[in-house]
């Protein structure tokens, strides 16, 4: 197993400690769990491709903890004692387009037995900002005097909540004309 592989799954291991942190409602302790965590994404792809290590394990391994760890951070933040939470509707929002998703490929497999993924710009788009939101949240849960931080999380909510919308569709065009295609 290549070094690439061994970060993502140190990134699947990170995920428990995220978790414990926001549990003990240590937002600062899951801000940096989270960042090594990210940076363990940043870093299995580039060495993947650097040193020839893409491997069909790491293109499966790597997106499930990337989701993983995202799905995490939106219930378990919510679940929290934070000062600042996720509202439900937003929750629900983020998980539901990944099952969406999830399931219209598993459909589009089991009718032409094969899937074209190709990552969308709305898609990698959302990524960010979810990312960036949870982020903000800790932050904000860290550093809770600072009142301009609620304006920056009001405006990426809404932000990431458009491309969430925008992706999903996007993804729902994609996948109909693979089906009609066939």
């Amino acid at each position: 197993m290549g070094l690439a592989n061994k970060l993502t799954l140190l990134r699947i291991f990170l995920v428990p400690v995220f978790i414990i942190f926001i549990g003990y409602n240590e937002p600062l302790y899951a801000l940096i769990t989270f960042l090594v965590a990210g940076l363990t994404d940043a870093l299995d792809g580039y060495i993947a491709r650097k040193r020839n290590e893409v491997s069909y394990f790491g293109k499966i391994i790597d997106p499930i903890a990337d989701k993983t760890l995202i799905i995490s951070a939106f219930i378990f933040i919510y679940n929290s004692n934070f000062i600042l939470k996720f509202p439900f509707w937003f929750v629900v929002l983020v998980i539901s387009r990944d099952i969406y998703i999830l399931a219209g490929s598993f459909l589009i497999y089991l009718i032409r037995g094969s899937l074209q993924i190709k990552p969308s710009i709305f898609g990698k788009a959302t990524t960010f900002l979810q990312i960036f939101i949870v982020l903000i949240v800790l932050t904000i849960n860290i550093f809770p005097q600072i009142k301009e931080l609620y304006f920056i999380y009001q405006i990426f909510l809404y932000l990431t909540t458009s491309f969430i919308i925008i992706s999903l569709l996007h993804y729902s065009y994609e996948g109909f004309n693979q089906i009609k295609n066939y």
